[in-house]
């Protein structure tokens, strides 16, 4: 049986959907594709009506390239109000069996048992490590044996609005939600490799109109704060200084100004019709100095942001989101901090940097499910059948069936 997951990710501007096979510790890309976002405001759902539409066209095109209708996926929800918890739980265990996945569960439950505030939906549940006998410490217990299990976990909620309308959005058109994740973690796990996981560092996801600075500790997620600025701020820039129209502002910050001035050439240059209706020159220099003036604000409030939610020491600095695609913008930053790092995704069919937070979503659950010895596909054998022969593709692999870490417990 194959492993396929699809993660759907919520943005400010566009909704981005991915679909991706794990084969022998690899993810290969079946669709990625995306669609602008409608009734979507900062994450949330506005307009149940348009937010559904929006959705549904999305649906619709990956059925057409895979054959298939993906109908379970992951999908992140807004960090607004994100609560972080240390928690510690234990169970009882027969000394005479190896810990299974079904054991681990039950321990990262009793995490949790009870102590959940109301109106706030469990997002994660982030195990730092387990004890066995009171003694032996693990990350990973699943086929030891011990007559009690203690797990130490972080585990984080959200208010209940952050999650339902989606929940309401995507059921409206048949799709089931197996788990719920922020996009921070997403990000992390799409570049885990490439950082000291070991160490203490910041991901941070600029996007469309807010950006999203979290803590990791050892590769926990430890905090996470929202700060309403993001790539919309450049456009509304543009738009004021030059007097022109929101799409040919989107189209010099995408198409002609760099991310550092210093790099841009005068001569580089277009000429626009402002809102006037005159015609005017735009340089490629003038334009990249005002980006930069941005993005320099936007860092440097990212900067204070890390500070508040940690005092220690940071080892790197991922930054991440669909800004990252501006000309020159990861010579900008990794000059600007020496700890800062921009990565691109890798993966064949979803190499634009708009796609990392939903493939990074995969990745992330597929380690939950590792934690579980569990498969999963969002195909049933039968349907995993007519993919094969759909794609012409011929890959056996096994797989799960079951929701993971993003529980909806009830309370």
């Amino acid at each position: 049986m194959r492993k396929i997951i699809a993660s759907l990710d919520i943005g400010s501007s566009s909704i981005k959907l991915v679909v991706g096979e794990i084969y022998r510790g690899k993810l290969n890309i079946l669709a990625c594709l995306d669609t602008p976002a409608q009734g979507i405001k900062n994450g949330f759902v506005v307009n149940l009506e348009s937010a559904t539409i929006s959705i549904k066209e999305l649906f619709d095109r990956a059925e057409e390239n895979l054959g298939l209708r993906p109908n379970k996926v992951i999908v992140n929800v807004p960090a607004n109000g994100a609560e972080f918890y240390l928690m510690e739980g234990s169970i009882s265990l027969n000394p005479e069996e190896a810990i299974t996945g079904n054991d681990i569960m039950a321990c990262l439950q009793t995490c949790i048992h009870k102590k959940i505030p109301e109106g706030q939906e469990v997002v994660s549940i982030l195990p730092s490590r387990f004890r066995l006998n009171d003694s032996d410490v693990t990350l990973n217990p699943l086929g030891l044996k011990a007559s009690k299990m203690a797990a130490k976990a972080v585990t984080i909620t959200v208010p209940h609005n952050n999650v339902m309308g989606i929940v309401k959005t995507l059921e409206k058109i048949g799709v089931k939600v197996i788990d719920i994740a922020l996009n921070a973690l997403g990000d992390f796990y799409q570049f885990k490799d490439r950082i000291p996981v070991d160490k203490v560092g910041a991901v941070v996801n600029i996007g469309h109109a807010k950006t999203e600075v979290a803590i990791f500790n050892k590769g926990i997620m430890t905090g996470c704060e929202v700060i309403d600025i993001g790539g919309e701020n450049i456009d509304k820039d543009l738009c004021y200084i030059y007097k022109i129209k929101k799409n040919d502002a989107i189209f010099i910050k995408e198409k002609m100004a760099l991310a550092d001035k210093n790099q841009a050439k005068v001569i580089e240059s277009t000429i626009l019709t402002n809102i006037n209706g005159e015609k005017i020159k735009i340089n490629q220099y003038d334009a990249s100095e005002v980006v930069m003036s941005r993005l320099e604000e936007i860092l440097d409030l990212i900067k204070k942001q890390i500070n508040l939610l940690t005092k220690k020491e940071i080892s790197y600095i991922m930054i991440v989101g669909g800004i990252t695609e501006l000309g020159e913008f990861k010579y900008f930053v990794e000059h600007l901090y020496k700890n800062a790092y921009v990565f691109e995704n890798t993966e064949i069919g979803a190499r634009d940097g708009k796609f990392t937070t939903a493939v990074g979503l995969i990745k992330y659950y597929n380690s939950r499910l590792k934690l579980r010895n569990k498969d999963f596909s969002i195909f049933s054998l039968e349907e995993q059948e007519e993919l094969s022969g759909y794609r012409k593709i011929n890959i056996n692999d096994n797989s799960l069936l079951g929701k993971l870490f993003g529980y909806f417990f009830d309370n």
